[in-house]
């Protein structure tokens, strides 16, 4: 089959500039490609990138996009521009996948040719499901985010489907016992992804007698990519730099192999993101499982699809009074208790086979020629 892939207006592929979802969707056009179908990968020109290029069998096409703003209205006419300019290049297809706002709903409002448009809700949706009342189908990455769709638009339910992402690449994990005493945070640098709070508790774990073990934030706090700003991130440093602890900031790293080190080298990741509904599945919590990194994730409801707690991870009440302590007891568990580090880092190695991109993709492709016919 002929397959679109539409990426929003924000982001390169190859991610050059971080993005989960472009990250996958990269991953899964070469595996769509892989087995026999025709695919397009649609997404904004970026820097020495070519207008069109072809990787891995898979045709690349660029058109001008923009940098990430503020401003939600900005937003959303900034991605109204960038659909302009998609559907100048946009092709024919029998299937279109899309996580843009506009495309959908100006290509569900009339007969077309670019495909069956399936809608990638990655995102806990803010209330505008409606608008895609006539598009065939929409993906919902876990759990939550199909229960949010069902909630806004049950009248919806026959058109959602659960796939969860995939892994965007398959790692050789190395045993936990020759992992360095490391916790890392993965992830852009911003209030909602609870860095404060991930500090603060990092703080009290050696109050409460951790040593030997530091803490790596991975991640860009500009605003330009999603960050939080430099005044906040400003405050964030100056009260890690006031604990004279083991408390590294290492920037953003956009290059896959870089990452992998970090995942390799730490033996437990955090990553006690805050908004019950921002967060909707958490890629880096199950990259760093694929190496054998063991997560401390919060409650938010996402993580539960890949995530037993005390099985292959740890989750902590965020909502609770005392979040900051419950999390220093996590890290504390974790790191003075070498056989169950052990023990769950072998466990959380199972997402290798569970969200293969092999795997991952032919879900999406039984569920496409079940739209189709």
């Amino acid at each position: 089959m002929k397959i679109t892939i539409v990426q929003g207006p924000f982001l390169p592929v190859p991610t050059l500039r971080g993005g989960a979802v472009e990250k996958m969707w990269f991953e899964l056009g070469k595996q769509f490609s892989s087995k026999g179908h025709s695919v397009i990968h649609i997404s904004r020109i970026f820097d020495s990138l070519p207008a069109r290029q072809v990787i891995s069998n898979v045709l690349h096409i660029r058109v001008r996009g923009f940098d990430w703003p503020t401003n939600i209205l900005v937003l959303k006419f900034l991605d109204f521009i960038y659909t302009l300019n998609v559907l100048r290049v946009l092709p024919s297809a029998d299937i279109l996948i899309t996580n843009t706002f506009w495309l959908p709903l100006i290509l569900s409002l009339r007969k077309h040719r670019f495909g069956k448009i399936v809608v990638d809700v990655q995102r806990i949706p803010k209330g505008q499901m409606f608008l895609y009342s006539l598009v065939p189908s929409l993906r919902a990455n876990s759990t939550s985010v199909f229960n949010a769709i069902f909630a806004q638009a049950p009248y919806l339910k026959n058109k959602i489907f659960t796939i969860p992402n995939p892994l965007p690449y398959l790692p050789s994990a190395a045993s936990v016992y020759t992992k360095q005493k490391v916790m890392l945070y993965a992830g852009r640098l911003h209030p909602e992804k609870g860095i404060w709070l991930l500090v603060s508790a990092f703080i009290i774990a050696y109050e409460m007698g951790l040593r030997g073990w530091s803490l790596h934030l991975v991640g860009g706090a500009e605003s330009s990519a999603g960050g939080g700003g430099k005044e906040w991130f400003h405050r964030v440093e100056s009260y890690a730099e006031t604990s004279k602890l083991p408390i590294r900031f290492l920037g953003p790293v956009y290059n896959d192999p870089d990452l992998q080190k970090h995942y390799q080298d730490s033996s437990i990741f955090v990553y006690p993101s805050l908004p019950d509904r921002g967060e909707s599945f958490g890629m880096a919590p199950l990259e760093a499982m694929a190496f054998g990194t063991v997560p401390i994730v919060s409650s938010v409801a996402c993580f539960s699809d890949f995530i037993t707690h005390d099985h292959n991870g740890l989750i902590f009440d965020h909502h609770a009074s005392n979040a900051s302590e419950l999390l220093a007891q996590c890290m504390i568990l974790l790191a003075t208790t070498p056989d169950k580090l052990a023990s769950m880092s072998k466990a959380s190695l199972g997402v290798v086979d569970t969200h293969h991109p092999a795997v991952i993709a032919d879900g999406f492709l039984t569920h496409f020629n079940s739209i189709l016919d």
